[in-house]
């Protein structure tokens, strides 16, 4: 099989959950175990970073990489899903895996595939640290899939763990209460591994400190170690602000482009993983954070996350998709100066429609749209889900529909925004 030929084949055999829900679940990590086992534990051969948690994770895990990439490391990224191309999960120094690697593990272990028959994330995890392992990396940041005790990323050698925050998400897997998800993220902190929690709640501080005691493993509150102290304000998409460590100044006017404010939790996640990797395990001084900081988009290609696509109007997209994610979306669009507001919005139909839509503000132009994936929900029913929430729009049978009738419908100075699924901005980045 050729490159796009093995590509079809991953996508058309084997399940994965953010494309058909339920069905890519497994309850236990057997196939997981099996297939490393059959490729030889390629992740016995590497250390790792490994992160968890309900929003955030994925900035995190960029940031780190960043981090690392700038501190010298020669650095492995695993991360979840992709926006536009099936090798973003897999990156060496920001560099996508080659696409000739994902032809040839595929073609070199079909046999074994066939056998152990695992799910696609499980395939596409074993590939990461088969293709880690075998560039000998210095170190790998791993980002969980949607859990963390069950997850196939939990096979790993980890240097230290962190969990960014708890949030209702996924609850048909993980459970419909914090605590319950918190124990299913806390699953992945290791005996004697440092465990730092990007957010302290009160809903879920007692399940992380448990599982801390129980292994033996210091845990750490990354706002009692960092304080990010912002200076400009978010819409600029620049951010810049004061690092402060420990009530100690570390840095002053640092920047980042990743502008939300909601950022600011993630930054100080990532910069608490790096000063505990300095103070034990590896050597990342003050000027590989900040350049880190500074240079995580062109040395991770992060996308998504508040990101700028067009000046006049100003078109912004967000891959926040969850009642938090939603939330802050909110918060962020409230800063900003526009005329008219635009919003593209599409779902899965695992959400929480109501609870998500009623957060929106009501004064604005809806279009509605179904991601195109087999779990999208239909523009029809989100409308519905919509209208009961106080939105009013017009539904439009694909994203690329309804963003350009939004810009047909914008003048220069209006503010478009997509989002509502990560698999809404794929299509549109």
């Amino acid at each position: 099989m050729n490159y796009q030929e093995t590509i079809e084949w991953l996508f058309s055999q084997l399940p994965m959950y953010q494309r058909v829900g339920k069905a890519a679940y497994k309850a236990n990590l057997d196939t997981t175990i099996q297939l490393l086992e059959a490729l030889g534990n390629p992740q016995n051969k590497f250390k790792a970073i490994h992160i968890a948690g309900t929003n955030g994770k994925g900035s995190v895990a960029h940031i780190t990489s960043s981090i690392l990439q700038e501190a010298g490391y020669k650095t492995g990224l695993y991360t979840s899903p992709h926006l536009r191309d099936f090798r973003e999960r897999i990156r060496l120094n920001g560099n996508m895996v080659e696409e000739d690697f994902v032809r040839n593990f595929v073609s070199k272990n079909k046999k074994i595939l066939d056998n152990i028959k695992p799910s696609f994330f499980e395939m596409t995890v074993a590939m990461a640290y088969e293709y880690f392992a075998s560039q000998n990396i210095d170190i790998a940041v791993l980002e969980t899939g949607m859990g963390g005790r069950l997850d196939s990323t939990n096979i790993c050698k980890p240097l230290i763990t962190a969990i960014t925050n708890i949030g209702l998400d996924h609850t048909t897997f993980l459970g419909n209460s914090m605590e319950k998800i918190a124990a299913e993220k806390a699953g992945i902190i290791k005996n004697k591994i440092p465990v730092i929690i990007g957010r302290k709640q009160s809903e879920t501080h007692k399940v992380f400190e448990e599982f801390s005691i129980e292994n033996n493993a210091e845990l750490i509150y990354a706002e009692d170690e960092i304080s990010i102290k912002i200076l400009n304000t978010p819409k600029l998409f620049n951010l810049s602000f004061d690092i402060w460590h420990k009530n100690e100044l570390l840095a002053e006017n640092a920047s980042c482009p990743l502008a939300a404010e909601y950022q600011k939790e993630n930054i100080s996640t990532a910069i608490s993983i790096a000063v505990k990797l300095n103070e034990g395990n590896l050597n990342i001084d003050k000027d590989s954070i900040l350049s880190g900081l500074k240079n995580v988009i062109s040395n991770t290609s992060l996308a998504g996350r508040w990101q700028k696509l067009n000046d006049m109007p100003l078109t912004i997209c967000d891959t926040g998709h969850n009642i938090d994610g939603i939330r802050a979306v909110v918060m962020q669009l409230k800063q900003m100066n526009y005329n008219k507001l635009h919003m593209v919005i599409g779902m899965v139909n695992d959400k929480e429609p109501y609870e998500i839509l009623s957060l929106l503000p009501k004064n604005a132009n809806y279009y509605f749209c179904k991601p195109n994936i087999p779990r999208g929900m239909s523009e029809e029913e989100l409308a519905e889900h919509a209208f009961k929430a106080g939105l009013n729009g017009k539904t439009h049978s694909s994203v690329m529909e309804a963003y350009n009738l939004a810009r047909n419908n914008s003048g220069p100075e209006d503010l478009i925004f997509i989002g509502g699924s990560t698999f809404v901005v794929a299509e549109i980045i």
